[in-house]
């Protein structure tokens, strides 16, 4: 009898839901008083957290910072830039919950969208056999039986074109989204950042939920840094040095940058795309360190909120429009199937 199951990998670690179970119990001992290390030393008591836990031990002992231990054993990038924050700010513990709180949302909305996705897929799939086999079987037939009405004849033949040109453009769609997504996600890196922000701004909705996220990191590593003191020259160097999130490096370089010519921050933020322009309102009303601070932690709080409501709408979403797809395929075979037969009768 097995007492323990065995670990759930990925093909290149643990799965998501262990991953935030890892971050729980990390943070609960951390919690109650453990250091780091004797925290990670109470995780190696569950089976299925032991080998990581056992990787990330020896990690940090060699020297390596908490996120890059976590980047090479494997953890979510987003768990990872995230507790990018525990390098200057400290505070473990507190960067844990809201590394927990940010990456249990990520997860609830992956399970909301596959399970949205996989009736109106199924339906597609079925719908898709079903119109190959119209195109094959019935509307030749079709057109052989009805070769005595030219009306009924030439209605069948429209048809045909265009279950042809929409089956074609639906491989054309499918092949391009295939080539550009696999090249995008190994090839990016090589990407200028001006021509992925181009690349970005083409895409519509997510260019505005990318606009939140980033506004949203920004804004939550710059409060986290400003808590421990830290002025904003520094901070700027520390957030265009590191490279777990590329746009916000990009743009606190153009920041430091502007910073050392003499110009303020709110002048420059209106012109940075994918930066709120709310940041540049509170960057600008407030000269005071402590106000700035209290202001980015209210603010990034709202965009929390924001950013979960607006992605929950968009998934949401999804279910409609594909249905909307499948009503209009289910007319289509109804009408190529009924309307020359209409035709036929009123020739006769």
């Amino acid at each position: 009898m097995v007492l323990f199951p065995k670990p759930k990998f990925k093909k290149n670690g643990l799965t998501n839901e262990l991953q935030l179970r890892f971050l729980r119990m990390l943070q609960r001992s951390i919690a109650n008083g453990y250091p780091l290390l004797e925290a990670l030393e109470t995780l190696r008591w569950d089976q299925q957290l032991e080998p990581a836990a056992a990787q990330l031990i020896t990690r940090l002992k060699n020297g390596e910072p908490l996120d890059e231990a976590l980047e090479n054993i494997h953890f979510h990038k987003s768990i990872c830039s995230y507790l990018l924050l525990s390098r200057t700010s400290g505070n473990i513990a507190e960067n844990l919950e809201k590394c927990i709180h940010m990456f249990q949302q990520r997860t609830a909305y992956v399970k909301k969208f596959q399970q949205l996705i996989r009736y109106p897929l199924i339906l597609i799939f079925v719908f898709s056999i079903l119109m190959f086999f119209i195109k094959k079987e019935v509307l030749p037939a079709f057109a052989d039986l009805f070769q005595s009405s030219t009306q009924a004849s030439s209605t069948v033949s429209l048809f045909l074109f265009v279950i042809d040109f929409l089956s074609s453009l639906a491989f054309v769609l499918l092949v391009i989204v295939v080539v550009v997504g696999f090249n995008w996600k190994f090839f990016q890196h090589k990407i200028s950042m001006d021509t992925r922000i181009r690349v970005y701004r083409a895409i519509p909705i997510f260019r505005v939920l990318l606009r939140m996220n980033t506004s949203f990191q920004f804004a939550t590593h710059f409060t986290a840094m400003l808590k421990t003191g830290m002025p904003l020259k520094e901070i700027l160097d520390i957030l265009s040095s590191q490279r777990k999130i590329p746009l916000v490096g990009h743009y606190a370089s153009i920041l430091k940058n502007e910073l050392s010519k003499g110009i303020k921050l709110y002048q420059v933020l209106p012109g940075l795309t994918f930066l709120d322009k709310q940041l540049a309102f509170i960057f600008h009303k407030h000269a005071d360190m402590l106000a700035l601070e209290k202001d980015l932690t209210i603010y990034t709080d709202f965009l929390m909120e924001e950013l979960h409501r607006r992605i929950m709408r968009a998934i949401t979403l999804i279910q409609p429009i594909f249905f909307l797809i499948l009503a209009f395929l289910i007319v289509l075979i109804y009408a190529s199937l009924m309307w020359p037969m209409f035709q036929l009768i009123q020739s006769i």
